[in-house]
């Protein structure tokens, strides 16, 4: 049937997410499924009863717009502890409907049509179609293909009197790297005397390995002064269907991200924000994370041990990158596809975080997964 009213499309080139894509494959051929962020392991009861307790004691109703008070400045009391940097609840911190959202609002405010915004590739799949939405231009830089750093040289050449943003995520998915000390030299060099915002989603902020510190762009004053940055409480305790995150900016930025926010959420659920506000008054609940990650990376790289895959370095996130070009010519998403069919696991090909498509010969793992499956997902993938 034909309509009369068909839509001509904003993203004629975007179609459903490779996360979908590889969730129904996972789901039709009864794969392990070692490709998506997110627990498959339950979050802490506590945090469940004191949701159920804000349900039952009336909290159903809409929160403030910018988030409960009380919740914002439990993030303010953990920013401080954790960066030393001290942000005011009332119009520096906002409550958003998942850090997706955030990223959503903090671009839709702050880049207008002709700006030109930097990010790395391999990329999060939603920072280029947000940045054109705008009628923005997204400019990719493509990180070094070995050890997937940032070329800043590649950035000082890309910027122009057109760059309005510069997008960074530390700790990095997919590539499990973070952003160290010189990179943060660099970007402060870069930024410094333009009006560049930088957003930077760390909404894996709480898993960094090997006792590295995590870069919050707020430990650093001349950049924290120019940047938002969006974190996630869904990663950070076991619960990434409750949508809700937040967003730290100077509050001349962050007055124009919440212009967006109240018309795409006006405010994030409520009795979820309850719950938070407990769960931060423990900060064991999100310290402990880098620890009980750290375990599960080098879990899912011991059942490796034996495979034929090539593993990278994993510093931080949910996520680990394994090379497969020394025992396969396979493009990745074929290679992705043969091991949900025949191995009965579920991974991500990298070049699904790519413009162009780029394959390096390398697919992601996910080990945010109880022991059993990660055992299970590397015994299978040893056979390969």
């Amino acid at each position: 049937m034909e309509s009369l009213c068909a839509p001509r499309s904003k993203l004629p080139d975007v179609g459903v997410t490779i996360f979908t894509v590889i969730g129904q494959l996972a789901a039709e051929h009864n794969a392990l499924n070692l490709s998506q962020g997110a627990p498959n392991f339950p979050c802490d009861p506590k945090l469940v009863d004191a949701a159920a307790r804000a349900m039952r004691a009336g909290q159903n109703q809409y929160a403030p717009m910018a988030g409960i008070a009380a919740l914002r400045e439990a993030v303010a009391s953990k920013v401080a502890r954790l960066s030393g940097a001290h942000y005011k609840p009332e119009d520096e911190i906002t409550i958003v409907g998942s850090a997706s959202e955030g990223l959503y609002a903090s671009i839709s405010a702050l880049v207008h049509a002709g700006d030109e915004v930097i990010y790395f590739e391999p990329a999060f799949d939603s920072y280029a179609p947000i940045v054109r939405l705008q009628g923005a231009t997204p400019i990719a830089i493509k990180l070094s293909p070995q050890g997937f750093r940032v070329d800043w040289d590649a950035v000082a050449a890309a910027l122009s009197p057109r760059t309005r943003m510069i997008i960074i995520n530390t700790p990095h998915n997919p590539t499990a790297t973070v952003l160290g000390a010189g990179d943060i030299a660099r970007l402060t060099a870069l930024t410094r005397d333009t009006g560049i915002v930088i957003l930077s989603d760390e909404v894996y902020e709480h898993v960094v390995f090997d006792g590295a510190v995590h870069e919050s762009m707020a430990r650093h004053p001349q950049l924290a002064e120019r940047s938002v940055i969006v974190s996630s409480f869904g990663k950070s305790y076991h619960v990434t269907g409750w949508r809700v995150g937040y967003c730290l900016a100077p509050a001349e930025l962050m007055s124009e991200i919440r212009k967006i926010h109240q018309f795409m959420m006006f405010a994030a659920d409520t009795p979820m924000q309850h719950a938070f506000i407990e769960a931060l008054a423990d900060e064991r609940s999100y310290l402990g994370l880098s620890e009980f990650y750290q375990k599960k990376r080098d879990l899912l790289a011991a059942a490796l041990a034996k495979s034929r895959f090539e593993l990278l370095a994993s510093e931080g996130s949910f996520f680990m990158l394994a090379r497969f070009r020394g025992f396969s010519r396979e493009s990745d998403s074929d290679f992705v596809l043969r091991l949900i069919r025949d191995v009965g696991v579920a991974t991500i090909p990298l070049s699904a975080f790519y413009a162009d498509a780029t394959d390096h010969g390398v697919i992601r793992l996910s080990f945010a997964r109880d022991d059993a499956t990660l055992l299970e997902g590397g015994r299978r993938l040893c056979s390969v």
